[in-house]
């Protein structure tokens, strides 16, 4: 794993179908350590993660249950995941023991509404850091700046985009991206950037 920022590790699994990485994060927490969207992994990351300690691993997306269920054998860390992508987890063989909610605080992150990519959509916010990560709300296919997926994956466009303007309002430096590569500085001028692209 390497340590993108203080605190917060990133493993990634490259996607040959769609020509860049996924990323998995573990986040060093005092109350326990956050895997964020655990993507596959070699063992050697797998050890590391179960010597690191992982407590609660949260998913973003109905989609990023990735090894999540391998994750939570080997370490005993609850599953969270918003309610409206609950079942989808589930129906892919991984327990979900927590449903999350909007404004909830998971540490020093709050869990902030993304929808539009898929129903239950979330991002977690740093507020004290400076720092958003996001599922696929939007991903990191050119370096330093921020697009959205392909609208055929995407459920619901609108909303989507109205959930970057949101997003977009936050005072961020850096933004950790599920998908592709991360904007490290300048987080919110490249959402912003995003968000100026959408027809109004």
């Amino acid at each position: 794993m390497k340590e993108i920022v203080p605190g917060i590790f990133t493993w990634p699994w490259f996607s040959e179908r769609h020509g860049y990485d996924f990323n998995g994060y573990l986040i060093r927490l005092p109350g326990g350590n956050l895997a964020v969207d655990p993507v596959e992994m070699s063992d050697e990351v797998l050890e590391e993660l179960v010597r690191e300690g992982v407590r609660r691993i949260v998913l973003t997306n109905r989609n990023h249950y990735r090894a999540a269920g391998k994750l939570k054998a080997r370490t005993g860390a609850s599953v969270a995941v918003h309610p409206a992508d609950a079942e989808f987890v589930r129906r892919n063989s991984v327990a979900v023991d927590e449903e999350l909610s909007q404004d909830q605080k998971i540490g020093p992150l709050t869990v902030v509404d993304a929808h539009g990519k898929s129903p239950g959509e979330i991002a977690l916010h740093w507020p004290e850091r400076k720092l958003l990560l996001v599922g696929d709300a939007c991903v990191g296919k050119t370096p330093g700046a921020l697009s959205l997926l392909p609208p055929k994956v995407i459920d619901d466009l609108a909303a989507l985009q109205e959930s970057i303007r949101r997003l977009a309002k936050l005072e961020v430096d850096a933004v950790l991206v599920g998908d592709g590569t991360c904007v490290l500085r300048g987080g919110s001028a490249a959402l912003r950037a995003l968000a100026e692209t959408f027809a109004t």
